[in-house]
Order: C-alpha cells, then sequence, then structure tokens
C-alpha cells in the first residue's frame, strides 16, 4: 500500500533529521486536495516541538529526504505547513498493471473478519410496501454487501410484524365487507387487496369518531369507544386466544399479504436468509423478563406489571409485560435477540429500523447489558431518516402512501420514454431492451435513495432521478456501457506487450488512476460508516473522471501502441470498479446503453 511505505519514509525521515521516534500510526497523510499539485499530503505541524524550525523549513527537511530515500517520490512542493508529495508515474504503472484485472479489486478477503446479523425490511401485513419500505430494504440490502466487502460473514433476516391491531383492522373491514374479495377475483396483487381493507377500516373508524365527538364526547373517549375499534379489539382477543375462526381469515390474508411482498422483493432483487414472525417471537421475551426479575434487574410494581428503571442511564421507566402478563413491544425483541443470537452467533446484530425507533433501541441494549448478556454490546441500530415527497409526507391509513410496485412501473414507464428519445438501442430485441429500461430504472430509483446519508431525511423526486446526466444512477450506468463498446472494440490484449517507458501519464489518467487507487479504501469507508452513500458518490466522481479521460484523449485510434494499450487497460479497471461499486448498491449495469 503506498501510504504505509510513504509513513514508513517518514518515520525514517523524522528519526534521521530530528531523533523522533514516531510509529506509522502516529503519522498522518491524506489526498492532496484537487486545488494543489501532488498526490499525497504530510501535516508536519504535530512535530514542530521535536524539529524545533519553522513549518516550511521541516516540511522541505522532510521533502527533501523523501526525493533521497523514497523510490516513490519524484518531487513535492510545500504550503506552509503542508507538504504535498508527487509520486512517480512508475507507481501509477504498477497500480494499474496489478489490479487492472481483477473483478474484486478493492475487496477484503471473504470470512476475515467478525460475523454480523442485518435484520431489515419488517413490514407490518396490512399493507403493501411503500417508498419507505423502499429505502429500508436498500439500505438493508447494500449495507450487507458493504460488509461483506469488508470481509464479514454476513446473515440477513426479516422480523414480519404479523400480529396486533393492525391486522385485525383490516380482516374486520374484509369480514364486514361479506369475505368476497380475494386476489384471484379480484386481480389485485394480496397485499394491496388486503392494505385496501385496512384503509376502509380506518375510513369507518373516523366517521364513526366523529358521530361520536359530535354527541359529546372527547376526541380521546371517542377513540376509545368507536365500535370498528371495539370490534378489532374482540378480534385480536379471539386471534390470541387461538379461536379457530380467526386464525383461518388470519392466515389466509397473511398468506395474501406474503405473496404480494416476495413479488416486490423479486423486483428490487432482496432477499433475506431468514424470516422470522411476530407471531411466533411475541412470547420468548416472557422467559428472559422471568430471568430479569430473578437476577433484580426488573422490578414488579403492585398490579403485577413488569418494569425496568433506567432513570439512571438518562432515560426512564420502561414497560416489560403488562399487569395481565401480556407481552410488549420490547418483549419481543428482547426475546428474538436472544434466539438471533443463538441460531447465528453473530458478533455485531445490526437492525435498520427508522429513527422513529431511537428510544426503543437504546432500551433494548441496555436491557441486554444489565441481563449480562454477551451480545449486548454489538447491538446497533442503522437509524435512517424519513423518505418525504415534494407534497409532504405519506399516510398508510389515509391511502396516500406511494406505492412500492407502482413507484417501480413509473420509473420504467420513465426509463422506456428516455431510451426511446435517446435513440440509441437500435438492433435490440424486444426482451433486451425491456431487460434494458427496467434496468436503468431500478439503477436510477436504488442511486436516488442510496446516495443520501441514510441518517439523513430525504426528499424522493423520481423524475430527477431518471436523469442521464448529472449525479444519478443512469449516468453512471451510461459511463460502464461507454467502456464496454470500448473493450469490445479493442478486442483482446496482452498487458506483458506494454512498455512503459513508451507511455506519456497526462492529467487525466492520472486524476482517474488516483481516484480508482482510492476504492479500497471507500470501500472501508464506507462500511464502517455503514453508509452506501459512500460509494454512491465515489463511483460518481470516477465516472466524471472518465468521462473527462474520455473526451480530452484518444483510446483506440491512438497511434502510439503502448499509450493505446495503457489506455485500454485504465478502461478495463474502471469498468470492473463502476461493475463491483455497483453491486454493492444492488444496481446493475448494463453492457449497452
Amino acid at each position: 500500500m503506498i501510504e504505509q511505505e510513504l509513513k514508513q519514509h517518514i518515520a525514517q525521515a523524522l528519526q534521521q533529521l530530528y531523533q523522533v521516534q514516531a510509529a506509522t500510526e502516529q503519522i498522518s497523510i491524506e489526498p492532496t486536495k484537487s486545488d494543489f499539485k501532488g498526490d499525497f499530503t504530510f501535516v508536519v505541524f504535530p512535530f514542530l516541538k521535536q524539529s524545533k524550525k519553522g513549518p516550511e523549513q521541516t516540511a522541505n527537511e522532510i521533502g527533501t529526504y523523501l526525493s533521497s530515500h523514497c523510490a516513490l517520490v519524484s518531487s513535492f512542493n510545500v504550503i506552509k505547513g503542508f507538504l504535498n508529495i508527487e509520486l512517480g508515474n512508475s507507481v501509477w504503472f504498477d497500480f494499474l498493471h496489478q489490479h487492472y484485472q481483477q473483478p474484486l479489486f478493492g475487496f477484503a478477503p471473504a470470512n476475515s473478519a467478525s460475523r454480523v446479523l442485518v435484520e431489515y425490511s419488517s413490514p407490518n401485513t396490512n399493507k403493501p410496501l411503500h417508498l419507505g419500505h423502499i429505502r429500508n430494504n436498500l439500505l438493508g440490502y447494500s449495507v450487507a454487501e458493504l460488509l461483506k466487502a469488508n470481509g464479514h460473514t454476513v446473515f440477513t433476516c426479516n422480523l414480519i410484524n404479523d400480529r396486533g391491531i393492525h391486522i385485525c383492522k383490516s380482516m374486520l373491514a374484509w369480514i364486514k365487507a361479506g369475505m368476497k374479495d380475494t386476489p384471484e377475483n379480484t386481480g389485485k396483487k394480496g397485499d394491496k387487496l388486503v392494505g385496501d381493507y385496512y384503509v376502509a377500516f380506518d375510513k369507518q373508524y373516523k366517521s364513526e369518531m366523529k358521530a361520536l365527538v359530535e354527541k359529546g364526547m372527547t376526541e380521546e373517549e371517542a377513540e376509545k369507544n368507536a365500535p370498528s375499534i371495539l370490534e378489532a379489539q374482540v378480534l385480536l382477543r379471539k386471534w390470541e386466544a387461538g379461536d379457530s375462526e380467526t386464525i383461518a381469515i388470519w392466515k389466509k390474508m397473511n398468506g395474501w399479504v406474503y405473496d404480494g411482498f416476495d413479488v416486490t422483493y423479486k423486483k428490487l432483487g432482496v432477499s433475506f436468509d431468514k424470516y422470522y414472525y411476530e407471531s411466533e417471537t411475541y412470547l420468548l421475551g416472557k422467559d428472559m423478563v422471568k430471568e430479569g426479575l430473578d437476577k433484580g434487574v426488573f422490578f414488579t410494581k403492585e398490579n403485577q406489571s413488569v418494569w425496568i428503571d433506567l432513570t439512571a442511564d438518562g432515560l426512564d421507566q420502561k414497560l416489560l409485560l403488562r399487569a395481565d402478563g401480556t407481552s410488549v413491544y420490547i418483549t419481543q425483541d428482547i426475546g428474538t435477540a436472544e434466539l438471533k443470537y443463538k441460531e447465528f452467533a453473530c458478533d455485531k446484530s445490526i437492525y435498520v429500523v427508522g429513527n422513529e425507533q431511537d428510544y426503543h433501541f437504546k432500551v433494548l441494549q441496555l436491557v441486554m447489558q444489565k441481563l449480562g448478556k454477551p451480545y449486548a454490546p454489538g447491538i446497533y441500530h442503522l437509524s435512517y431518516g424519513m423518505v418525504e415527497l415534494p407534497h409532504g409526507k405519506m399516510k398508510s391509513r389515509e391511502g396516500t402512501v406511494v406505492d412500492a410496485d407502482d413507484l417501480i412501473d413509473e420509473m420504467i414507464a420513465t426509463a422506456t420514454e428516455t431510451t426511446a428519445a435517446l435513440g440509441k438501442t437500435e438492433g435490440l430485441t424486444e426482451a433486451a431492451l425491456k431487460e434494458l429500461n427496467e434496468t436503468i430504472a431500478l439503477g436510477a430509483l436504488k442511486y436516488f435513495i442510496l446516495k443520501v446519508d441514510p441518517r439523513k431525511k430525504m426528499l424522493f423526486n423520481p423524475q430527477e432521478s431518471i436523469d442521464f446526466h448529472g449525479n444519478t444512477g443512469p449516468f453512471i450506468q451510461y459511463t460502464h456501457a461507454r467502456i464496454r463498446s470500448v473493450l469490445r472494440n479493442a478486442g483482446a490484449i496482452n498487458a506483458e506487450e506494454l512498455n512503459r517507458n513508451e507511455v506519456q501519464l497526462h492529467e487525466p489518467e492520472k486524476k482517474l488512476l488516483e481516484l480508482l487507487y482510492q476504492y479500497p479504501a471507500t470501500i472501508k469507508d464506507a462500511g464502517q460508516q455503514m453508509s452506501p452513500g459512500v460509494v454512491a458518490n465515489y463511483t460518481y466522481e470516477v465516472a466524471k473522471a472518465f468521462n473527462h479521460f474520455y473526451h480530452e484523449l484518444s483510446i483506440l485510434k491512438e497511434s502510439n501502441t503502448h499509450q493505446r494499450l495503457f489506455r485500454i487497460m485504465l478502461c478495463t479497471l474502471t469498468g470492473h470498479v463502476l461493475k463491483s461499486a455497483f453491486g454493492m448498491l444492488g444496481i446493475q449495469v448494463p453492457e449497452r446503453m
């Protein structure tokens, strides 16, 4: 690694010039900012006390030493206390020759790090997946791929919220409508059909509340006493009691939803190693609550409800078990956390869940710590911001969400329109053109969402995302297709025929090489931050640099055969990096566009 070798020589310079014993970990070098000449910059300020000289003199002395003793360094310049180091062209030739045929360049060795479990998606079975779920699914999938690229052994799971009052609301509305509609006789996806009944329940519920308020009830009283909510609660109690008729309806409607989810998951290209269902896990935490009581970690109030006191940790008292012995949401997560550890024995358990649950996961980790669970430190909430639309927030109950399937179809229609207008797809079969438009549409959607830091709230605009110019998925896909076109026309090459003495390194080539060199560090940084946006925005910089190189310098028409060979190798490595980077984002890159 270039940085490590530079650090070793800088450490030697500090020892020889100023008798300073500095470990390489104490020496910080960064890529030189684009405004200045150089490849790497070393800041001398931390060592001025030992050098007993001014910053510029110290930097010049170290730069002179490196020029004489380090074969990597061709020249240097000093700006105050910043030593800008320029590397010799041979360094970049060696780098390209070593990596241009490595499709997995930048990836850590597989299974060389810890075991990680990523839980994502976690939908409710009372509605179809929507735009918010899309962000969750894309983040979960991409974070898992990033962690794999960093050498972790990664497993994925999906905890489906398939029980509770929400599904009872959809069930009740379907029962009252005569239980006639099915996905088969309506032609609707099962998740959409169930979601429609959830909306129907809410409309009826609100109508009843309004009538009760007009009769003199407060809004709070009306919420609790409206006939529909009381009937839904009866249905929930029947479900919890194992009533056979209620369970049969529940299984039927959830089956419709799972079939619908599977279609959407396939479109998004996501999958899971394991499915957990809340109906099977919600009681698991009860044994652990008893364990906590036995250890004195939890306490019981007069009404027999069980709590944990987290006031000393800056939180409050948290209910773990109701007075009637029924579990609450956190009870289920306590039990499921134990189950996940027993089944996967992972060092880290990542929950990809929106930021409205920040408090919940703080409590979960503290509970597991106080229970003495060895996996407690590894519980990590990947908290992400909500997705909003130009007209505001989405609301499932009011039916104002952006349906995931509808959005994907809209993106495909827009991509189809755009590619037809560009007129560059002649000769493609109908099937190939359909596949291309779907690839572009999903690439646009995924890139637009993933390029934003997960922790930030985002505004989604479908029209912006499909643009073939700027920081978009289609622009980077088009760049990859351009590279593939060059390589098809170039044919087979033999890198051993390259005589580097016959090659001149121009600025666009060097800029592109410097960016490609940063790929392993980018993957590492993205993995540590669990932020696909780090990789996404890096690919945009690479695509821009390649297009600048492509427009400024001839590739296939270059008369110098060695220069031509060098540029073909540079195209090859760039193509590998764009393809593997987009692979971590779950985005395909077409061979032609």
